[in-house]
């Protein structure tokens, strides 16, 4: 996959912008708030139909317009394609997939596939378990539509759910009701565990391998889905939970307590497995957290058969010499952009680069 141009149109700091892309390495450089995440970010945008920096479209739009435009022409197995994204300060955006409206957003994310590394990414082992569901949830949505609409339907019926929950405790008649929201549920929920349990289970194998690799052996990384309930228990659990719900008005049981385990053995010490997520040190939950990205890279790949674009938002400075020439030796052919406010991370480790600009208040000079 290879993304040959992109037009940006009133969007951020870029009142208009044009960039033709080949294969290889691309690197934005400049100091911070000159645009550089901007551009990333109208390429991710492209993908998910989502920023990763703001929920609110408006704030997409640069402050003296109404309205913005993002165009990217792109290449998958061989095929040319085009994408625009229409945004509106005063109506939701509108998108296009080779000049056709694309009318419900399941129908067009992961149509480019593309992944991003951000320093937050490096948190993701440590934070708490909802930055590691939103990480399942993203990654599979992309390359299963069935998965996203199943997201869809189980936010929508736990939205309903805990409204029903906080009314029943002023008009107990409407308890009732709430047997029609745990079907739904619990069919939703049942095939998201199940997508789950199988997505971390292909997932771990390719973590394994990066880890053992980057710690030179000596340490065996195993990723381990932890799900809140099986999905054959799902239903049965809600029963029986359900006062504790109406007590608490909240869902306490479903795929949306899941999580992510991250077990590291040091093959060397006679140590107990370690949860990295409580006891690893800042080292060991960054190299954890770089395998699981460089994991998803190989990931889309044995699944498409092409490697995704790769978006590598000021990485470099967040990890070590070695971490660095590990994650810049395990993206050869893949193609990258890549931002950082100056260039000695990425140049001393001679890679071979096929653009270098230099981005300055929403203008991108060549920077060669």
């Amino acid at each position: 996959m290879r993304i040959d141009s992109i037009d940006l149109e009133n969007f951020r700091n870029y009142p208009s912008l044009h960039l033709d892309f080949e294969e290889g390495i691309h690197i934005f450089y400049g100091d911070n708030a000159q645009g550089k995440t901007n551009l990333l970010e109208a390429i991710y945008l492209s993908s998910v139909n989502r920023s990763f920096r703001t929920p609110n479209d408006r704030e997409l739009i640069r402050f003296t317009d109404e309205e913005g435009h993002i165009k990217i022409f792109f290449e998958k197995q061989e095929i040319r394609h085009r994408i625009d994204v229409h945004l509106r300060k005063n109506n939701r955006k509108g998108i296009a997939l080779d000049g056709v409206p694309v009318r419900r957003a399941g129908d067009f994310i992961g149509t480019l596939n593309v992944i991003l590394f951000s320093p937050e990414d490096l948190q993701i082992v440590k934070e708490g378990p909802g930055e590691r569901r939103r990480f399942l949830n993203t990654e599979i949505s992309l390359l299963d539509k069935v998965y996203y609409a199943a997201i869809i339907r189980y936010k929508k019926a736990l939205e309903q759910r805990n409204q029903l929950l906080k009314d029943i405790s002023s008009d107990a008649s409407l308890e009732g009701t709430l047997d029609a929201w745990d079907e739904t549920l619990v069919s939703a929920g049942r095939e998201i565990i199940a997508t789950r349990r199988s997505f971390v289970s292909e997932l771990a194998e390719i973590v394994k391998s990066f880890h053992e690799t980057i710690t030179g052996g000596k340490e065996t990384l195993t990723l381990r889905y932890e799900p809140d309930v099986t999905e054959e228990y799902f239903g049965i659990r809600l029963k029986e939970h359900r006062e504790r719900d109406l007590r608490q008005k909240t869902t306490t049981a479903g795929p949306h307590r899941d999580d992510l385990a991250f077990d590291i053995e040091a093959k060397e010490k006679d140590e107990p497995v370690m949860d990295a997520r409580v006891y690893g040190s800042q080292g060991q939950q960054r190299t954890a957290a770089l395998s699981l990205k460089l994991s998803e890279i190989e990931y889309v790949r044995r699944k498409t058969g092409e490697y995704p674009v790769l978006l590598l938002d000021d990485v470099l400075s967040e990890l070590d010499a070695g971490r660095q020439r590990f994650l810049l030796d395990s993206i050869n052919g893949v193609q990258t952009f890549l931002t950082c406010t100056g260039l000695e991370d990425v140049l001393k480790h001679s890679i071979r680069t096929e653009k270098v600009y230099h981005v300055t208040n929403g203008v991108i000079t060549n920077g060669e």
